[in-house]
């Protein structure tokens, strides 16, 4: 067996994991996730509210998908472009000067007097997932995967 197909393998479950957690973190306060993504000042209010509504059951799909092991490379790409769109969005935050939690994985928004961003931290962060996104688009093929069943890639 190869170490390749192992680190794709830890790639793609450890990928599920954070979107699994990021979602599920905000999934029971779909109010406070728009509220995130209306800190960033991006968007009209009306447009941020369903984008944060919307947000947390895409991450839950994504980390649902990655963990069966189903779609992979397609699973892999989405994630990817969703982590540019996150990153840029920090970027933004961080150049314009606003004061707010990502929301990540948190209810986010602007950060209490005092309070300071940790734009570094989540922009290192970030470029970690899309690291694990890069692997999987690289090498899909992964161990314990619908993917692998289908191609006969499993015993």
């Amino acid at each position: 067996m190869s170490v390749r197909i192992w680190v794709s393998t830890v790639a793609r479950l450890g990928l599920a994991a954070v979107w699994l957690v990021a979602g599920g973190l905000k999934v029971g306060d779909l109010a406070a996730s728009g509220r995130a993504v209306n800190a960033y000042q991006l968007f009209p209010y009306e447009v941020a509210k369903v984008i944060g509504a919307a947000q947390p059951f895409l991450e839950i799909a994504l980390g649902l998908l990655l963990l069966a092991g189903f779609a992979v490379r397609l699973t892999a790409g989405i994630s990817a472009a969703l982590l540019v769109v996150f990153i840029a969005g920090i970027v933004s935050a961080w150049a314009r000067g606003l004061q707010i939690d990502c929301g990540c994985f948190s209810t986010g928004g602007e950060l209490g007097a005092g309070a300071d961003p940790a734009y570094g931290w989540d922009l290192a962060r970030d470029a970690g997932f899309l690291l694990l996104a890069g692997v999987l688009l690289w090498r899909p093929r992964t161990r314990y995967s619908i993917d692998g069943i289908l191609m006969g890639d499993e015993q």
